[in-house]
């Protein structure tokens, strides 16, 4: 090979090098340049946004990427969300979880959960002096459940009420109101004899006054069951899952600024969790027929 050859390959390597070299770091740095979040829709949209802005802010200082908060209109749209990748991490209840990480074949990883996700409950409600104080009482009244995707709203007092033998679909009038706090308004107001919602909610509308625990009393709550999570794809770059996993269980609430992120999130201090522990909730799923 002559000298000038020699020369012009040499530099035209180097070159293919070095452009491959830039377009593999502007790969790297374009990657993950915003974790998109978002939760299922068991509140009004408005309240999810003010309960997730300082830990979004929180999670941006912790991690150095951008965190964008995309409210949805319904639980399966942040399991098709997290499926399509249009999604990063998704606050889910324990069913959705079950729902997303199918829908992925095991593509779902939850990351953390709230203490108090290890032991939740779902409370049933209904107006005082209406003269509903079991299960068996619910035979032939109008009846409220969350959204039909719901873990604490749905799945769980449904599972409840088949395990007293009482059969909502065929001994009562059942409507889904669409999120835990629309039930407890909807039984306030009379529009329905009763209705299920998760305890955290209930707690959280009596501690704000919207509803009056004279007017709408709890006659039952549920067994505990595992519960809510925080979920991220498998494929997102492990080192940014390190980061998010370290941040939530760094959260403090001895220090002023973490504990009103965990007020928000109606936290004590959040904990590591695993798929394993929602083996129960797929299985009362499967069992009241809603889940393949």
């Amino acid at each position: 090979m002559s000298k000038s050859i020699y020369s012009r390959t040499l530099r035209g390597a180097q070159w293919a090098f070095l452009v491959g070299t830039v377009l593999g770091m502007s790969a790297l740095a374009s990657a993950q340049t915003v974790l998109k979040v978002s939760a299922i829709p068991d509140e009004a949209p408005t309240e999810l946004q003010r309960k997730f802005a300082p830990l979004g802010k929180y999670l941006e200082a912790k991690t150095g990427t951008k965190v964008e908060f995309t409210p949805v209109t319904d639980y399966a749209a942040t399991v098709e969300g997290l499926a399509g990748k249009k999604l990063d991490m998704v606050w889910y209840g324990g069913f959705t979880f079950v729902q997303a990480n199918n829908r992925t074949n095991g593509g779902a990883i939850p990351l953390v959960q709230r203490a108090e996700d290890a032991e939740f409950k779902s409370v049933f409600i209904t107006k005082a002096g209406s003269g509903i104080k079991s299960l068996a009482d619910l035979k032939g009244k109008n009846f409220a459940f969350g959204s039909v995707s719901s873990t604490s709203g749905h799945l769980m007092p449904r599972s409840t009420m088949l395990q007293a033998g009482l059969n909502p679909d065929k001994e009562m009038r059942v409507a889904y109101s669409g999120a835990h706090d629309a039930t407890a308004f909807q039984v306030a107001g009379g529009k329905v004899d009763a209705g299920a919602l998760n305890i955290s909610v209930w707690n959280k509308l009596l501690e704000d006054k919207k509803i009056d625990p004279k007017e709408v009393v709890v006659f039952y709550t549920t067994p505990p069951y595992f519960d809510y999570n925080w979920t991220v794809r498998s494929d997102l770059d492990p080192a940014l899952v390190a980061k998010i996993r370290a941040a939530f269980l760094a959260l403090d609430p001895a220090k002023p600024e973490d504990a009103e992120i965990l007020k928000l999130q109606r936290a004590t201090k959040f904990v590591p969790t695993k798929v394993e522990n929602y083996k129960g909730i797929e299985d009362a799923a499967r069992s009241a027929g809603l889940l393949k």
